[in-house]
């Protein structure tokens, strides 16, 4: 009988959540330890879990024998320096999206994971949505070349809230983040590296700091483009919602549904085991951990969104 791999799942937000359902649902798994950083939630969490260790310090759990593996559900800010650390204890990592907020940080999880020789992945989510995968087989199969992209990411969220709706502890970024999942999504989708970016951003909020309107076009090397469009002022509809128009139809994913250009949907529950993109993601990394290959969504695969991320920074702050 194959040997249940052992992981540590740091943070137990609503993320950290998401990941905890869908590992329930993967045979031959058991999350062995919760790092949170408050300990009566962290320990409640724990319980409903029954995850048999907890702790406020990453450390710890990196310390415990046994462990093979981490999740990382921390704010953004932390993810790179606790990425380095789990691969320099010789853990398998997989840190939540975004992957770094500067890129000479995810540069550096990278030659990390090239000294270590384990596994590291980025949850860059859409790569495994069933919706974004049903495309990514039709473009594979040379069925449908995607000419352009549309989408829009869009949130009501004027105040440092989470998913759950409770008071962040860090703050979240239209560019570093929610950018981060539609630049690689659309180099993935297109198999075509970008080498055209911009961006115009809105007003920087007074008190968190940040722009909460931005714009960003892409243009990749074969030709096909992408238009962007994110908000943090938007009074709903809620979400990020995908055209893609390409030269044998038009497709819309919102989630995991999908939909013709027509509002015909399209059935996607046979594309994978499950039509949760986390699980789906989850059981990728799990998978790519015990047959010793490269996952999809890893480190070295996402790092070129993070350089278009990076130029796009710097074109921002020269405007």
């Amino acid at each position: 009988m194959t040997e249940p791999i052992h992981v540590a799942l740091a943070g137990a937000g609503a993320f950290g959540i998401k990941h905890l359902d869908g590992i329930r649902l993967i045979d031959g798994v058991k999350v062995v330890s919760l790092i949170g950083r408050e300990p009566d939630k962290t320990r409640e969490v724990a319980a409903r879990y029954d995850i048999p260790h907890c702790t406020t310090e990453l450390d710890e759990a990196l310390a415990r024998p046994g462990l093979d593996a981490v999740i990382l559900c921390t704010p953004t800010q932390m993810h790179a320096s606790q990425a380095i650390a789990c691969l320099n204890a010789g853990k398998h990592v997989q840190v939540e999206i975004p992957l770094c907020d500067a890129l000479a940080d995810g540069q550096a999880v990278m030659q990390a994971q090239q000294r270590a020789g384990r596994v590291a992945m980025c949850g860059h989510t859409r790569r495994f949505n069933p919706s974004h995968q049903w495309v990514h087989r039709r473009v594979a199969a040379g069925e449908f070349a995607i000419q352009q992209m549309d989408v829009q990411t869009y949130f009501f969220r004027r105040s440092n809230m989470n998913a759950l709706g409770q008071p962040r502890s860090w703050t979240d970024h239209l560019l570093w983040h929610h950018a981060a999942h539609t630049v690689d999504l659309f180099a993935w989708q297109v198999g075509s590296p970008v080498v055209q970016a911009h961006a115009l951003q809105g007003p920087i909020h007074p008190e968190l700091g940040i722009a909460m309107d931005m714009s960003i076009q892409l243009k990749a090397a074969n030709g096909a483009i992408c238009t962007l469009s994110l908000s943090f002022n938007n009074d709903g509809p809620l979400g990020s919602f995908f055209r893609y128009i390409g030269d044998t139809g038009t497709y819309l994913a919102r989630y995991d549904d999908l939909f013709t250009g027509k509002e015909e949907k399209i059935d996607v529950s046979g594309v994978a085991v499950s039509m949760n993109g986390i699980e789906l993601q989850d059981r990728e990394f799990f998978a790519a951990i015990r047959e010793g290959r490269e996952p999809n969504g890893s480190v070295s695969q996402v790092l070129p969104c993070y350089e278009v991320l990076h130029r796009l920074e710097r074109q921002l702050a020269a405007a």
